[in-house]
């Protein structure tokens, strides 16, 4: 069995369920836990392209802009002062903005050394 995908992809989908699941030890309540389930599960949806379709650039792409987006969070939503949700936040969306970065590079790289993904 070839195992698909690549490392940052699955560090993306454990980012995404992690995000999604943090509202049970956070305590969050409202549109705060509302907004990190989404936002997890759009990581999780993000790093299932990334790993069906090694060469799309856009859902490594995405997946940084999620993690930027669950980085600023916090403020966003105004919960820092719940400092176990507003760490949560910012260590995820620091965490799926380097898979997001990582992710890319190997894309261009894998594009670069064997030309465009066939379709």
């Amino acid at each position: 069995m070839e195992n698909k995908g690549r490392a940052a992809d699955w560090v993306a989908v454990a980012t995404g369920v992690l995000l999604s699941v943090s509202w049970i030890w956070d305590a969050m309540i409202g549109p705060p836990r509302a907004a990190m389930f989404i936002l997890g599960l759009l990581i999780v949806l993000a790093a299932t392209m990334a790993i069906t379709r090694p060469g799309l650039m856009a859902s490594e792409a995405f997946i940084f802009a999620l993690g930027a987006l669950v980085f600023v969070l916090p403020w966003l939503m105004a919960f820092t002062a719940n400092p176990a949700a507003a760490w949560t936040s910012w260590i995820l969306g620091v965490v799926a903005m380097a898979a997001g970065v990582v992710g890319s590079l190997q894309t261009a790289g894998m594009t670069h050394r064997h030309g465009p993904v066939p379709h």
